[in-house]
């Protein structure tokens, strides 16, 4: 089982840099494997879309809390650790052309060494969308091509990538530097329902569902994996992400989480003060018998 870590975002400290910079050195010092950001490019001050993971349809993050670009994030946080994964959970996919995103992908897995993993969702707030020139039913769509189109840029021939597509569209293209990683930076999938399964099945490597029991994960991660089978790739290649508090990681949520076939468990975290926030990864690395890599570790 790997560990992830989720900066407590609601505290307003994700644009804090000495904050940031701390808290994912301490958490690859203790042995997580990977750190996330998540994206919101503008939050409206009223939106009426439900946020689909909470009781009440509003997000925790307001319209005032920080929310730093999460490539520009993850890229400072590449200069202040050495091993650790830098992850997004997630993208909102359709705000991004394929282009400029595998671009930017690219080159912070080649700064990095290796260590990019991009999760990208369709996103829920249609206001969030509209803003930036998004038709919010075609968010679905548009994430399956950018997806497809990125992958053809990263696997680049002598004559230069190529795709057409509804929304996208190039041909003879090349963008240099190609990620280290081989086939390029791993696509996680967000998202809950059967259509994100289906998308993970189809393009992505890894599915990272939010707030879904277990009978309905187990459904969807049979989905995804079945979808694989049926368009020709290896289910086994697949990852499955999950997130869950940090205060009540224990050993016994662990083993649940293996017998439901989780990869990967990010450990959300709160408040706004560093040193508990500190003691919080430490004390959750000891309850699950994280063990800190040498120094000198490969990743």
């Amino acid at each position: 089982m790997h560990f992830g870590v989720l900066p407590p975002y609601r505290a307003g400290v994700a644009a804090d840099p000495d904050w940031m910079g701390t808290f994912a050195r301490r958490a690859e010092e203790l042995g997580y494997e990977s750190i996330y950001t998540v994206e919101h490019v503008v939050v409206p001050r009223r939106y009426e879309e439900r946020y689909p993971y909470s009781e009440s349809g509003r997000m925790p993050l307001t319209s005032d809390c920080p929310i730093p670009d999460p490539l520009d994030l993850l890229a400072f946080l590449a200069g202040r650790t050495s091993r650790i994964r830098l992850a997004t959970g997630v993208l909102v996919g359709p705000h991004h052309h394929p282009l400029v995103l595998a671009k930017r992908l690219a080159t912070i897995d080649r700064l990095s060494g290796g260590r990019m993993v991009a999760g990208l969702g369709v996103g829920w707030m249609a206001e969030e969308l509209e803003a930036t020139g998004v038709d919010f039913s075609t968010r679905g769509a548009r994430l399956d091509e950018l997806m497809a189109a990125m992958r053809r840029v990263w696997e680049v021939g002598e004559d230069g990538a190529a795709f057409h597509g509804r929304f996208f569209s190039f041909e003879g293209v090349r963008s240099e530097p190609r990620p280290v990683q081989p086939g390029g930076v791993p696509l996680h999938v967000g998202g809950h329902s059967e259509a994100a399964a289906r998308r993970c099945g189809r393009h992505g490597d890894g599915l990272h569902p939010l707030g879904l029991e277990a009978p309905e994960l187990q459904q969807r991660w049979l989905l995804a994996r079945r979808t694989a089978e049926q368009v020709g790739r290896d289910p086994d290649a697949l990852e499955l992400t999950v997130t869950h508090p940090i205060t009540s990681l224990t050993p016994e949520v662990v083993e649940r989480a293996e017998s439901l076939g989780v990869h990967r468990i990010v450990c959300s975290t709160a408040g706004s003060e560093l040193d508990e926030a500190l003691d919080a990864l430490a004390a959750a690395a000891d309850r699950v018998g994280l063990a800190a890599p040498p120094a000198g570790a490969a990743r």
